[in-house]
């Protein structure tokens, strides 16, 4: 024996499905196990609804092949169900006939001859509230939300239907299912300021001042509990883009989870990637293996969606206030509609009422984030805005300021006005708190005038005329200047008193300026 060559062994798991048949070359087809539904259905066809109720001793018959029935049933509940469900509870109940009608008497149109038992834990209806507050008052306060409530059916006379109750407590599953993953995630995640859970709350803080809640509400059949949910309940409070995401994600956590779809492989191999395996310059490093092996949480990827929802709105109300409280220049948001669960874009523009087509100049690309906002110009420049509302509101005044200087360079252009200087940051005159002043001169097309136009976030507008030296009448006699050719030099800036110009906004009133300091051409 000495020269026969060993044979390795490898010694497998067993196999969790029933093995139907072996062929020649090898193959083994399994036999699928029987879903809930066709479970089920094989035990309705036991019942026989014709017969009556008999004596104590077929009831104990029957009780003890239901038991025999159900043991199979609770084997099979002990392996992970085809959903990849890791959920502990077995949500198993019970098909009994329906006793609660006298079949000698008139048989309701929805009498239903099946009934279920769902255990006690499973009765009622249960929900998801999300509330996301601030301590203080804000702009950005989205309020309280309550996610897969369920609406109360119409009371009728008797137990409700099979249906119903299976529907229910499907829901209540759900819910639970859902809020405990919650739960065990929020105490495995490692953060700056840890998430709390107490009962059946966990409480979390995306932002600063910000608090996020996630409660699960379960109320009986009690008709207490049923008056104050009819008492509570609003048809406003429902998000439903939230609620179908919380059930993308637990679909997607069911199928990460599952094990039917792991194909069989050898035990002396791990199943995956074949680079994860190998050696040398085509293996994955340790960088590539931990991104593969990385995976976001529940909880995470409600608080990323949480943000981005708070963000968003702060930055549309951010958004509204400014455009109702400025009148001239008008903002304007165009939302887009083709949006991520963490990112959004709304297009940005700000114009001037009835010179849309010549001002054109302040054209902006948000794009709101997780955490941040970039600002994307016509020009290409990228800044990047923090997640707090006043940098937002103090970006977007700016930019108003230097449209309205932009404004008038593309009118002097129309109108035949040379721009003489330009800037959109001046170093000089008052210092303002928000942004910088932008300036801009222009002259007549003859040369005889110059306007003078210095716009603050702050400080307002404040415009100067320069008038021909030969019409300043308080100009004083210089002797050093005899020649009359020097008259037609400009002189001194004058102030306009801009608030009692006439005119619906600030482009209108330097048209007419314009206008009435350009020579008249027959």
């Amino acid at each position: 024996m000495s020269g026969v060559r060993a044979v390795r062994i490898s010694i497998e798991s067993a196999c969790e499905k029933q093995v139907q048949e072996v062929g020649l070359d090898g193959t083994e087809t399994y036999l699928q196990p029987l879903s809930m539904s066709q479970n089920l259905a094989r035990l309705a066809q036991r019942i026989d609804f014709s017969q009556g109720s008999g004596s104590e001793e077929e009831e104990a018959a029957g009780a003890e092949g239901d038991s025999q029935d159900w043991a199979g049933a609770g084997s099979s509940a002990d392996q992970d169900d085809e959903e990849g469900s890791l959920f502990p509870h077995h949500g198993t109940f019970e098909v009994i006939k329906n006793t609660d009608i006298d079949l000698d008497k008139k048989i309701p149109e929805d009498y239903c001859p099946l009934d279920v038992q769902i255990p006690s834990d499973l009765e009622g209806s249960a929900y998801i509230k999300v509330s996301i507050q601030k301590q203080a008052p804000d702009i950005g306060d989205l309020g309280t939300v309550n996610l897969f409530k369920r609406p109360l059916p119409k009371s009728k006379p008797g137990s409700p239907h099979w249906q119903t109750k299976l529907e229910a407590a499907q829901n209540v599953l759900l819910c639970k299912e859902i809020f405990a993953q919650l739960s065990r995630e929020a105490v495995q995640i490692k953060s700056q300021i840890p998430h709390i859970v107490v009962k059946n709350q966990i409480i979390s803080q995306p932002f600063p001042n910000l608090q996020l809640s996630i409660s699960l509400c379960h109320s009986s059949n009690d008709k207490k509990s049923q008056k104050s949910a009819t008492e509570k309940q609003s048809p406003e409070d429902h998000l439903y883009v939230l609620e179908h995401n919380l059930h993308l994600l637990i679909r997607e956590f069911h199928k990460q989870t599952l094990s039917s779809i792991m194909m069989p492989h050898p035990a002396s191999a791990p199943f995956g990637h074949k680079r994860m395996r190998l050696s040398g310059p085509q293996a994955f490093d340790k960088n590539e293996i931990n991104s593969l092996q990385s995976s976001e949480g529940l909880l995470e990827k409600i608080i990323k969606q949480a943000k981005h929802i708070f963000l968003r709105n702060r930055t549309a109300a951010t958004i509204d206030s400014l455009a109702s409280r400025i009148e001239d220049p008008q903002i304007q948001a165009h939302w887009s509609n083709i949006n991520d669960v963490y990112e959004s874009s709304v297009k940005v523009l700000i114009t001037s009422q009835g010179y849309e087509q010549i001002c054109k100049s302040i054209q902006l690309q948000l794009n709101i984030g997780v955490e941040q906002i970039r600002v994307v110009h016509r020009d290409g420049r990228v800044i990047t805005l923090s997640h707090q509302e006043q940098e937002l509101q103090d970006f977007l005044l700016s930019q108003m300021s230097q449209h309205q200087v932009h404004a008038v360079q593309q009118l002097a252009k129309v109108m035949g006005w040379q721009v003489l200087s330009f800037s959109n940051h001046v170093g000089l005159g008052p210092i303002e708190s928000i942004g910088n002043a932008s300036a801009i001169t222009v002259a007549s097309p003859s040369g005889d005038y110059a306007i003078s136009v210095r716009n603050g976030p702050e400080s307002g507008s404040k415009i100067m005329v320069q008038f021909p030296r030969n019409q300043c009448k308080d100009l004083p006699k210089n002797d050093v200047l005899q020649d009359s050719k020097w008259n037609h030099l400009r002189g001194p800036f004058k102030e306009v008193q801009w608030n009692k110009m006439e005119g619906r906004n600030f482009v209108y009133k330097m048209e007419l300026l314009m206008s009435a300091l350009s020579p008249c051409l027959l």
